[in-house]
């Protein structure tokens, strides 16, 4: 087994060596601040510090991790040997040229975004303001990669010292913030609906696409539920996850009614062959205890408790959003990511605890963090859908570089040809076989 000395066991120390060692190396390991211990130890050893002890792996240390409080930081980011590294630090005799453990913790906790920083209409953290983004590695599952560094290294110094592989993994995530476009609306939305479409850009033809949906005459564009089942199969051993969105009716939320008969049994349809979650509504930010209802909608209507989330509009708010989740009973969340570019918000490309920088100390929500989105494709970054499977393919290289997890955004409504999704679908299907496929070398 790994022993690693540190001079002190900080809240913060501990919970890195977790996330590089439980989560992304799953190696097993203890901690010892011990030094004549440590020194007798006959197998594998790392030692954090300012200072080597014998002639075991050695990573000079940053102040970063034996700190308490929120300050502003200096990580100076670098390209070396075309490796990212975030604090470096100098010396004789390294073993590193950088604190791979202060840069972890700088990029998984989301450090910067406790700092005073610009927000968007939505209050979401700007990508454009992250270190990442500026330097040009958000792209790079970073913290994955420096993990691989600490594992190659070990099994360099100690031959004998061997980690079995996690393996890489496809999670495929699907949004419902609409089921359907035209059906199950109500009299009243679907009348609404119809005169909008006489009165505004969208002329007959769309009136004429609606009646002939709620005639039966063709299928709703937005149900393409038993579609993306069917596309799943492309994507053996892969997983499949539905985030519901159950809030009432307003200007940014506009779902089927919970109530209503036709969307329960479609949800009670799709937890059979996949795992669900909670889609939050866009108010539940201010308005916290509406979290709780809308977990008992999902769970009134699949008869099992909710434990996974991800807010509607990626509404991720630190630390108040993962309290709030926490607090519903969460275990799982998967709004870590960007909404208008892709790459690893958190420089990381599989699960790991959320760590509360305000409180000092490490939480049970387990975050999964996404890299791509469908709509960031098309609508931010204006991609036509050639270029989008180029994008979907490079990051699902990345990932599958490191062993990592790839996950992804679709929405079940963008799965057709009506605004300007003509040819995504083709697109979506060969993303899903690329990312499913484990044989594809780089």
């Amino acid at each position: 087994m790994l022993l690693i000395h540190v001079p002190k066991l900080t809240n913060r120390l501990g919970y890195t060596l977790k996330v590089i060692f439980n989560h992304v190396l799953h190696a097993e390991y203890s901690i010892t601040t011990d030094e004549q211990f440590f020194l007798q130890h006959g197998d594998a050893k790392l030692c954090y510090g300012q200072k080597r002890l014998g002639d075991s792996l050695f990573i000079k240390s940053h102040s970063l991790l034996f700190e308490t409080t929120i300050e502003e930081q200096e990580p100076h980011a670098e390209c070396r040997d075309g490796q990212w590294i975030l604090y470096p630090v100098y010396g004789r005799d390294l073993d590193f040229d950088f604190d791979l453990l202060a840069a972890t913790f700088f990029m998984v906790t989301r450090y910067e975004e406790y700092l005073p920083h610009r927000e968007d209409e939505h209050g979401r953290f700007f990508p454009q303001d992250s270190l990442a983004m500026q330097e040009g590695f958000l792209e790079q599952p970073v913290v994955d990669q420096w993990a691989r560094i600490i594992r190659s290294k070990l099994e360099e110094r100690y031959p004998d010292f061997k980690l079995s592989q996690q393996g890489y993994r496809f999670v495929q995530t699907v949004d419902i913030d609409a089921a359907w476009r035209y059906l199950h609306k109500g009299t009243f939305r679907t009348v609404m609906g119809a005169g909008r479409d006489l009165f505004s850009y969208h002329q007959p033809v769309e009136v004429w696409r609606r009646f002939r949906v709620l005639l039966r005459k063709e299928p709703d564009p937005y149900d393409t539920f038993d579609y993306i089942l069917e596309t799943q199969k492309k994507a053996p051993g892969s997983h499949l996850i539905f985030f519901v969105l159950l809030a009432d009716y307003g200007p940014y939320d506009k779902p089927a009614s919970y109530l209503n008969p036709h969307f329960r049994q479609l949800l009670q349809h799709l937890g059979d062959y996949a795992k669900m979650g909670i889609h939050p509504g866009y108010n539940t930010l201010e308005r916290p205890r509406v979290v709780d209802e809308e977990i008992k909608r999902l769970e009134s209507i699949l008869h099992r408790p909710t434990v996974r989330s991800r807010y509607h509009f990626l509404r991720l708010k630190l630390p108040r959003s993962y309290r709030i989740m926490q607090h519903a009973g969460i275990r799982d969340d998967y709004t870590m990511g960007y909404a208008d570019v892709v790459g690893f918000r958190a420089g990381i490309s599989v699960p790991y605890p959320f760590y509360d920088l305000e409180r000092d100390h490490e939480n049970e929500l387990l975050i999964h963090p996404f890299c791509v989105m469908d709509t960031t494709l098309k609508k931010y970054l204006r991609l036509t859908p050639e270029e989008g499977l180029i994008a979907y393919k490079r990051l699902i290289d990345s990932v599958r570089e490191v062993d990592g997890t790839f996950c992804c955004i679709i929405h079940n409504q963008n799965l057709n040809d009506l605004d300007g999704w003509g040819g995504w679908r083709d697109t979506y299907e060969k993303m899903i076989e690329y990312a499913g496929n484990k044989q594809i070398t780089i």
